[in-house]
């Protein structure tokens, strides 16, 4: 299992993957809104620091988290970049190979 929020930092990851490898390409496509929906548990942990924790799950796997709620999100994410200098936030411009599966 993963928390969602590296799941979020993996996409990042990824779009920014895709971005530097457009570099230099004459055809670049812009990024709009990014939807993920994934299928969530919802943890509490007991003890003085406890904390409220979000788990990407399995499809499949929702059973092994009876005792857990479990959830269905979408997060639609409007990436920016953001120049090094801390300048107004620019469209994003991606470019890269197709990954088989992708749609």
């Amino acid at each position: 299992m993963i928390e969602l929020a590296d799941m979020v930092r993996e996409l990042r990851k990824q779009l920014t993957a895709a971005l530097t490898d457009g570099d230099g390409e004459i055809l670049r496509f812009e990024l709009g809104p990014v939807e993920v929906e994934a299928s969530i548990a919802v943890t509490r942990e007991a003890g003085g620091d406890a904390k409220v924790r979000l788990w990407v799950v399995d499809a499949g796997a929702n059973g092994k988290y009876a005792q857990a709620e479990t959830q269905r999100v979408t997060l639609t994410l409007t990436p920016r970049a953001v120049a090094a200098d801390g300048g107004v936030p620019q469209t994003v411009l991606i470019a890269g190979d197709e990954v088989d599966g992708e749609r």
